[in-house]
C-alpha cells in the first residue's frame, strides 16, 4: 500500500540542524559543525531472543516503512515466522521523516521502525533528537563491522550506469565517468532528478569529501591531460559538467529501466539507476547490464540502516524486526535483486550484470561523513538547480 505525504525539501531539513548537528565521531566534514557526539547505540545486555520473541508477541502487531516495496516481503515473511501481524508501508525517505517528526511531536507514533537510506539526515535530525535510536542486536554485534553499528546499517544496494545490449553488443559505449560530459552524450544520461533523491545528493556530496582524486585521474586518463577547474573540486566540476549536458530526469527508476533497456528501445541511452530494476531483463525481455568498465566507477553503493522509533508502542516487536532483518532470513528479500548485508556472515545473493565486484566497481558511502551529506546538501542542490536550469 503506498501512502503519500508532503515532502520536506532538503533545504529545510539542512537548516533544521546546521547550528547545532552532532559529530558522528570523526571530524566534522569542512562546512559543518561540530557539536555533541551522536548517541551511541543500545546493546541489551543480558540479551536472549526467546524472551524477546514472547515480549514481541504480547504487544501483537508492527509497522515498519522503507522505501522500497521488498518490505511487503519482508513483512510477510515475519508474520509467517513470528505469528506476529507486521504492516510494511513503502514510502519514500523524506516522507518517512516527515512522519517521524511529526508523530514523535504529536507524541502519537504508529511506526515502529524504519529502513532508512538517508544517514545524514539519521545522524544529523532523527536520533540527535530523540526521535529514533539504533539498537544492535548482542548475538549478532560481532557480525556486524563495528563501523556500521551507529547507525546501524542493514543492507547495502546500489545505483549503476547501465546500458542496452542489444543496441550496443560489443560493450557499454561509455568508458569514462568524463564521457558523459561530452556533446555526443548530451541529452542521453537518463537518471532521477537530484533534487527529489537524496540518495543522489548523498553521492555528490560523497563525491567531494573523498572522490576527487579518482576523479582527477580518470580525468587525466581520458585527456591526457591534469583537470583545471574554476569550481571548488574536481566533483563540483564532473557535477558540473554532466548537469549542463542536459541529462533527462524522471521520477523513478522504472522509468530510467524502460527508457534505457526496453524492447522497444532504438536509441543508445544511459541510465544511471537501481540495480533492482535489472530484474526487467527476466520479468519484462529487458535488455540492460552495468557499464562493467568504467573508469573510476561504475556507480555508487548506498546504505539502509534500520532504526527504532524512540516513543514505539511496540518496542520488543521492533527489536525482533531489527534482528530479523540482520539475518539472511530477513535481509534476502530486500537483496534478492542484488545488495550486500550489513551482517558479514551473509553472503551476496544475486550478482547483477557487468556487477562482478561490489567493492572495487563501485564508489562508496564513507559513513564518517554522513553529517557532512545533510549540511553540504543544500549546496550541491542550488548548484545542480543554476547549472542544469
Amino acid at each position: 500500500m503506498r501512502r503519500t505525504r508532503k515532502i520536506i525539501p532538503a533545504a529545510l531539513l539542512a537548516l533544521a540542524v546546521a547550528a547545532c548537528a552532532p559529530s558522528t565521531g570523526a571530524d566534522a566534514p569542512s562546512g559543518t559543525t561540530a557539536a555533541k557526539p551522536l548517541p551511541g547505540p543500545s546493546v541489551d545486555a543480558a540479551f536472549d531472543l526467546d524472551t524477546l520473541v514472547a515480549a514481541a508477541k504480547k504487544e501483537g502487531s508492527l509497522l515498519v516503512y522503507d522505501s522500497s516495496g521488498d518490505i511487503e516481503e519482508v513483512a510477510k515473511a515475519f508474520t509467517d515466522k513470528y505469528g506476529i501481524a507486521m504492516e510494511g508501508v513503502k514510502s519514500d525517505t523524506p516522507q518517512t521523516a516527515e512522519k517521524m517528526l511529526r508523530e514523535h511531536a504529536a507524541d502519537n507514533v504508529t511506526i515502529d521502525a524504519a529502513m532508512y537510506e538517508d544517514g545524514g539526515v539519521l545522524v544529523g535530525q532523527l536520533i540527535p533528537q530523540g526521535v529514533a535510536q539504533t539498537w544492535v542486536p548482542a548475538d549478532l554485534k560481532d557480525q556486524i563491522p563495528q563501523e556500521n553499528h551507529n547507525p546501524l546499517l542493514a543492507l547495502s544496494k546500489a545505483t549503476v550506469f547501465a546500458y542496452n545490449t542489444k543496441l550496443s553488443p560489443d560493450g557499454c559505449p561509455v568508458k569514462n565517468v568524463w564521457d558523459l560530459t561530452e556533446p555526443e552524450w548530451a541529452g542521453k544520461l537518463v537518471m532521477q532528478d537530484p533534487l527529489g533523491k537524496p540518495t543522489v545528493l548523498s553521492f555528490f556530496t560523497q563525491l567531494d569529501a573523498h572522490g576527487n582524486q579518482a576523479l582527477e585521474q580518470a580525468y587525466q586518463a581520458k585527456y591526457g591531460k591534469a583537470l583545471k577547474t574554476e569550481e571548488k573540486s574536481a566533483a563540483y566540476e564532473w557535477i558540473k559538467r554532466m548537469s549542463v549536458n542536459k541529462p533527462v530526469l524522471t521520477g523513478s527508476d522504472e522509468d530510467i529501466s524502460g527508457a534505457v533497456g526496453a524492447p522497444s528501445a532504438t536509441d543508445k541511452k544511459i541510465g544511471f539507476m537501481s540495480i533492482s530494476k535489472f530484474r526487467n531483463n527476466e520479468d519484462k525481455g529487458y535488455t540492460q547490464a552495468t557499464c562493467s568498465a568504467m573508469t573510476p566507477f561504475v556507480g555508487f553503493s548506498y546504505p539502509k540502516y534500520v532504526a527504532i522509533a524512540a516513543k514505539s508502542k511496540h518496542p520488543n516487536a521492533a527489536k525482533l524486526y531489527v534482528h530479523f532483518i540482520m539475518t539472511e532470513e530477513g535481509v534476502k528479500h530486500e537483496i534478492g535483486e542484488g545488495g550486500v548485508s550489513g551482517n558479514s556472515t551473509v553472503k551476496p545473493l544475486v550478482t547483477p550484470p557487468g556487477l562482478d565486484d561490489w567493492e572495487s566497481q563501485l564508489f562508496h558511502t564513507d559513513p564518517k561523513v554522513l553529517l557532512g551529506d545533510l549540511q553540504n546538501r543544500q549546496t550541491v542542490s542550488d548548484f545542480w538547480r543554476v547549472n542544469h536550469g
